[in-house]
């Protein structure tokens, strides 16, 4: 009996559970919840608040919801900032980040890294703008065939605005160029650090920076700069091999118009303080400018086609030789006037010796009185170094004893050959050049010279006076081959300058005259250079290409012994 009860309450707790869970359901139904989905199971409260459990999602289902996730991510980060962002930069003259890319790169071989990432940061409503890709495209793709990283800044996401997460993109490229061997190329446009990530912010350029060192002299480092690159943001280009900038619509300056007008109470536009003009042409920061973004990029695209991948010397890119070694330039007889006062355009002189009269110049609006260039002989790439005596008479000074000390030392960091054509006077004088540094800017380009263990070619054209005939890749500073064309002059100055110190007592103007005469005699000539060996031979100035082409073939294996030091500590 006692069992038959125990058994009878068991049989009413059972009914009582059963009935709580239908008085559930029916709660759940008449709430209007139809559907409950958890780990890819169906509850369905039906209105006899039965419930009714549906088949599972098959992993087919799965991963074809999770492609519609993807693409749509994918579709909105080729969008970047929108449609409407696009219009506005579109509306500027300027292209995307992405149309960038496509102008860079050969067709269809660019490959986007990274598309889906997105910055963490939650603070001042972040939380709420997020972009795919975070206002970076970065990836590899070829140029002329060749491998080469990028990254492209994209404006019309938060301004290109630099995060945490932008500069790892930046980064990781920066990273896979070197450890490949790649160029990298940076198109920036971008407001600066974002503000809402703070120090964040500012530790991701500084990550960056460090890369830009890393790489330094390992692999060819390019910036274009096609928008806004102000504060922090200017200092990772500035460390860079080469800068090319968009006329009317690029800006570099570490503190913007607003700052300096609260500072200083000075008015400035962006252009006239960091414009294109400015710094092709006052300051140096840049090698050269374009009138627009397609402009930039096939100059930038042609660049590279001098340029190694690396500084593996294997990596020099060789053309066909297409014009023959020993072809005769019966113009380079008629091009330089005898008299050493008369000015010309070197760069006419550079185009008949190199082949097929193409060179690439850098910084051509910048200290003109020297020339530095990308040239090709026999289908190598050289580097060209050259005094025009069309301005300044071809004088050294601060900014051309910069400019040419800088593409020095990126041609010996990369292999490539130098030729040195030199025409100049002597140093400027002058309060303004002695006041600015000039002992110290022209020590630069000797120092340049003198550690440089490329194949050095130097040809004496017109005249090379006092300390500056040294520091142009002299014999002293170890050039393996110097030429001299029959009229060259080697002295320490000038004739009439010299007989006026010489002979300052006998200042009569016939014995000036008659002493002018004499020193011209003895001085005015590569004799006495050629007796001492400081020149290895005098040659015609028809023969100069097939006697440098010979060169350039013979030294092309050169080695020099290495010193056994950290590092040279130039005179910056």
């Amino acid at each position: 009996m006692i069992t038959s009860m125990v058994a009878r309450r068991a049989v009413v707790r059972m009914t009582q559970r059963a009935l709580a869970v239908d008085m559930s359901a029916c709660r759940l139904s008449m709430a209007g919840v139809k559907h409950v989905r958890q780990f890819g199971a169906s509850v369905v409260a039906c209105a006899d608040a039965a419930p009714i459990i549906k088949h599972k999602q098959s992993p087919g289902e799965i991963k074809a919801e999770f492609r519609k996730q993807w693409e749509a991510q994918e579709e909105r980060a080729k969008l970047g900032g929108g449609l409407e962002r696009i219009d506005k930069q579109h509306a500027r003259g300027s292209l995307t980040a992405r149309e960038r890319l496509e102008v860079l790169f050969d067709p269809g071989t660019f490959r986007e890294l990274d598309m889906l990432k997105a910055h963490r940061c939650t603070e001042f409503g972040m939380s709420q703008q997020h972009y795919p890709g975070d206002g970076v495209v970065t990836g590899h793709g070829r140029v002329h065939g060749r491998v080469v990283y990028a990254f492209s800044q994209d404006f019309t996401v938060l301004g290109g605005s630099l995060s945490e997460t932008h500069a790892q993109k930046i980064c990781k490229v920066m990273e896979m160029a070197v450890r490949v061997g790649a160029p990298v190329i940076g198109l920036n446009d971008s407001g600066g650090a974002r503000i809402q990530e703070g120090v964040d912010s500012l530790a991701g350029y500084a990550d960056v920076f460090q890369r830009n060192v890393d790489a330094s002299g390992v692999i060819p480092q390019l910036s274009v700069i096609m928008g806004p690159c102000a504060g922090g943001a200017v200092y990772s280009p500035a460390m860079t091999d080469f800068i090319f900038m968009v006329e009317q619509s690029s800006y570099m300056f570490v503190t913007g118009p607003e700052v300096v007008k609260t500072v200083t109470n000075e008015i400035v536009t962006k252009e006239a303080l960091g414009g294109a003009s400015v710094h092709t042409a006052i300051s140096g920061v840049a090698h050269g400018s374009f009138p627009n973004d397609v402009l930039a990029l096939r100059a930038m695209r042609t660049l590279l086609d001098y340029l190694p991948s690396s500084n593996d010397k294997s990596t020099l890119p060789v053309r066909d030789a297409t014009d023959p070694a020993d072809r005769p330039v019966p113009a380079l007889n008629h091009l330089v006037p005898d008299d050493p006062n008369m000015p010309y355009d070197m760069r006419h002189v550079i185009q008949q010796i190199v082949d097929h009269g193409s060179m690439f110049e850098i910084m051509p609006k910048t200290a003109s009185n020297i020339v530095t260039a990308f040239a090709r002989m026999e289908g190598h790439t050289v580097g060209v170094v050259a005094n025009n005596p069309l301005t300044l008479a071809g004088c050294l000074d601060v900014d051309s004893a910069t400019k040419a000390a800088r593409f020095v030392r990126f041609c010996n960091a990369f292999h490539i050959p130098l030729i040195t054509l030199v025409d100049v006077p002597g140093f400027l004088p002058g309060t303004d050049q002695e006041h600015g540094g000039i002992i110290r800017h022209g020590a630069k380009l000797l120092f340049a010279y003198a550690e440089a263990t490329v194949p050095k070619l130097t040809v004496l054209i017109r005249k090379a006076y006092g300390g500056a005939y040294d520091v142009m890749s002299s014999k002293h500073l170890r050039s393996d081959a110097n030429y001299a064309w029959p009229g060259a002059e080697v002295a320490v100055m000038g004739a009439k300058g010299a007989v006026e110190i010489i002979f300052r007592r006998d200042n009569s103007q016939e014995a000036m005259e008659a002493h002018a005469e004499d020193y011209t005699a003895r001085f005015a000539n590569p004799l006495v250079a050629a007796q001492r060996g400081f020149v290895d031979d005098i040659i015609e100035p028809d023969e100069t290409r097939r006697i440098l082409c010979h060169d350039l073939a013979v030294f092309r294996t050169k080695k020099m012994p290495e010193i056994n030091r950290k590092l040279a500590n130039i005179p910056l």
